[in-house]
């Protein structure tokens, strides 16, 4: 993942200033999803790479060891072998960005990948998710045990009321003991966008949760009715992008919950290529939370019978260890 971002003092004066134009950013969000989308060989070519910014989770009731062995071993190979050796991609390293469990789960799931000879992350989520309403030393137990278990990635929730109230230090200094008690792990904050009832507060949130050290800031959890949207999108990468200009510090973005369909993890990397630029378009900045989609990005690839083009032809991309042909900074996907 990118390097850690710091935080900084919050800045109460920034915050109070914010006013979001809701006009605006529906009618931005009307002309992202108007965007074309990259066709045949292009389009095999980011879906491949959408799976490699998704965190493949598993957050159900009735997880089980199995249910985990399965998720990691599906991470370490998300793609099958034989829809990877016709566009010479077998060889190539090609897994999601991470897998996320719950807290209790993380042991296990180090443990498989481990034997599987995988150094991919576990993500855990914690703080007393999906609702963030257990007490503050119970929250921060959690991270500290998900920690312990071996996870490199936390995702926190934040406490809504805080937010709702305006309580802006009080979120602040929450943030920012989880920040601390993350250790070396990376933290993703949780807004739950469709609990906090405006554009305005959504910014003001992505601030301060990025103000309190917040490595990545993430929509939703899954479990509000209203999880990832464009709109929403907009607003936070917005906010991250006016995070980078005062401080120079680069925030990632994880939409989660309802993406389901490989044609929309398109549209998200047109919002993000168009909003933040070349620099997000890699796991250590964007991520995708996700279920369901990777098997639809698996079905969308077998359809493609298309001739693919040799990986020499590209160059390879920056952040990355290993020379997909599809990492590139073309405007193919505008």
């Amino acid at each position: 993942m990118a390097a850690r971002n710091p935080g900084m003092k919050l800045d109460l004066e920034w915050v109070s200033k914010v006013r979001v134009n809701t006009q605006a950013v529906l009618k931005r969000a009307q002309h992202i999803q108007g965007q074309k989308i990259p066709k045949k060989q292009w389009q095999a070519a980011w879906l491949l790479k959408a799976v490699t910014c998704i965190d493949l989770t598993t957050l159900a009731g009735d997880d089980t060891p199995s249910n985990i062995h399965r998720l990691c071993l599906k991470a370490v190979q998300p793609i099958r072998y034989d829809l990877l050796k016709k566009m010479d991609m077998h060889n190539k390293g090609v897994t999601t960005a991470a897998v996320c469990v719950y807290p209790s789960r993380v042991g296990e799931a180090v443990i498989t990948l481990k034997a599987a000879n995988s150094s991919l992350p576990v993500a855990s989520v914690a703080t007393g998710f999906p609702a963030g309403q257990t007490p503050l030393e119970t929250r921060l137990q959690e991270v500290r045990m998900a920690v312990a278990h071996g996870a490199s990635e936390i995702d926190i929730v934040i406490n809504r009321k805080l937010a709702l109230a305006g309580q802006w230090e009080a979120m602040y200094d929450e943030i920012h003991q989880f920040r601390e008690a993350c250790g070396d792990a990376h933290m993703k904050t949780i807004l739950a966008i469709g609990e906090l009832g405006t554009f305005t507060n959504i910014y003001k949130a992505s601030l301060v949760a990025m103000m309190a050290g917040s490595d990545f800031i993430k929509t939703s959890t899954g479990k509000e009715v209203v999880n990832a949207t464009y709109p929403v999108a907009i607003v936070m990468v917005r906010a991250i992008r006016d995070y980078y200009l005062f401080t120079g510090q680069k925030v990632g973005f994880k939409p989660a919950g309802g993406i389901r369909t490989a044609q929309e993890s398109l549209l998200w990397f047109t919002l993000i290529k168009e909003e933040l630029g070349n620099d997000w378009l890699c796991p250590h900045l964007f991520r995708l939370g996700a279920s369901s989609l990777l098997a639809d990005i698996e079905r969308q690839v077998g359809f493609q019978h298309i001739q693919y083009i040799s990986i020499p032809y590209f160059p390879a991309y920056k952040y990355v260890s290993f020379n997909f042909f599809f990492f590139f900074y073309r405007s193919t996907i505008m």
